[in-house]
């Protein structure tokens, strides 16, 4: 299944069967080394909050794993960015820019291989997110980033979707290498990249995408 340039679809992030995020983006290219998307600023999200409104990174995991939930929808604050997920690998690759929309760094985003999914109006790919990154700089020195979190997670294996810590870290450093030897796609590749004109923003999610989570 691969998706046709310029179409519009939704990049999921899915935790213990229910969505935790939503993200539209717009496919650049789609072959036989992964999808890339294009999420303009201000694009339509969702994003899993508790009753209450607050967000996973708000309130401790234990009261996280006992709280109810509501989806959330608002508009990406971020950066206009660019989203790498490689064919079969554990980890995808965002380029952020600055506020005058030059490449910044390299956001390695580690999380299961995406599952596809097409309904014919509506498209996407469905991930699980596990939580530690690294942040990779244009030179080329790197951090892991959210390890606070990927620890505090990882002391409650009955309710976090991360099940094997060894197996994340060392895909982490699989991509490290990569990264310091300057290969593909830390060799440039995007670094310049432009939205074709006419790639509007979309006033809302597009119907269909909350339907049930495709893994």
């Amino acid at each position: 299944m691969r998706f046709a340039p310029g179409r519009l679809i939704v990049h999921r992030n899915v935790r213990r069967g229910r969505i935790g995020w939503a993200r539209t983006g717009r496919v650049v290219s789609d072959d036989e080394r992964g999808l890339l998307l294009y999420v303009a600023r201000d694009s339509p999200v969702a994003n899993e909050v508790t009753a209450a409104g607050l967000g996973l990174r708000a309130v401790p995991f234990a009261e996280w794993a006992t709280s109810s939930y509501r989806l959330a929808r608002g508009r990406w604050n971020g950066p206009a960015l660019l989203k790498f997920l490689p064919v079969g690998e554990a980890h995808s690759v965002w380029w952020f820019s600055d506020a005058a929309g030059r490449f910044s760094h390299w956001y390695v985003n580690l999380e299961e291989p995406g599952v596809r999914w097409d309904d014919g109006d509506l498209a996407g790919v469905d991930m699980v997110d596990q939580d530690l990154d690294v942040v990779i700089r244009p030179d080329r020195t790197w951090e892991w980033k959210d390890e606070e979190e990927f620890a505090e997670r990882l002391a409650f294996p009955a309710d976090y979707w991360v099940a094997d810590e060894a197996a994340v870290r060392a895909e982490g450093k699989r991509v490290i290498a990569r990264a310091e030897a300057g290969e593909f796609p830390f060799d440039g590749t995007w670094c310049d990249f432009v939205p074709p004109p006419g790639w509007d923003v979309p006033g809302a999610l597009p119907p269909g995408w909350d339907r049930p989570p495709a893994r």
